[in-house]
């Protein structure tokens, strides 16, 4: 049982309704349900075998080094370029902030390049990017893609619609903050 999430709280209200909410989890996580999450991998690798490419796709939750790493679109580039060499990831999904985007990045030297792509894949529910409604990712990896070629490599951010007022009841309807409730709605 954890009494911190490592979240980036930006004010003293915030991490009050953390607290809440890690507070609330604990409350109605049983023992069987936390031995099954600990034995969940920590990241999941794929490598891909394309023509004459080798493609290692890699799928973490925060980060790869930390899984409360937050991994936000303006990180510098060469922050996020360390990051994903280390892993020895061309395409590195990943979520935690719950705010989707797609960068490019080139980590070729000597004119050759070399892309790796990362997604933020955002949130199934509760995206933070002021679109309430649901997402995922649409990933599309062909025979012809490469990471020579930035753009032989598909991101698609779906978004679906889903009954958010039911989620908003069950919400209001617990112990969490009603702003929880809001934020919902709000796709915040």
């Amino acid at each position: 049982m954890s009494n911190e999430c490592g979240c980036a709280y930006k004010t003293d209200h915030e991490k009050e309704n953390g607290n809440i909410s890690i507070s609330y989890t604990n409350s109605t996580m049983k023992d069987e349900e936390r031995k099954y999450l600990r034995k969940l991998p920590v990241h999941i690798k794929v490598e891909f075998q394309l023509n004459e490419d080798k493609l290692n796709f890699l799928l973490v939750h925060g980060s790869p080094r930390k899984i409360n790493e937050y991994l936000f679109e303006d990180r510098e580039e060469k922050s996020l370029l360390k990051i994903m060499e280390q892993a020895d990831a061309d395409i590195m999904c990943f979520g935690h902030t719950h705010k989707p985007y797609h960068r490019v990045l080139n980590s070729g030297v000597g004119g050759q390049n070399h892309f790796r792509h990362a997604v933020n894949i955002g949130s199934v529910g509760k995206p933070k990017d002021s679109n309430p409604k649901g997402g995922y990712v649409m990933l599309t990896i062909n025979d012809n893609s490469s990471v020579l070629d930035k753009d032989s490599i598909k991101v698609e951010f779906i978004r679906f619609n889903y009954d958010i007022e039911t989620a908003v009841k069950s919400v209001e309807a617990s112990p969490l903050p009603n702003e929880y409730a809001d934020m919902l709605r709000k796709g915040f």
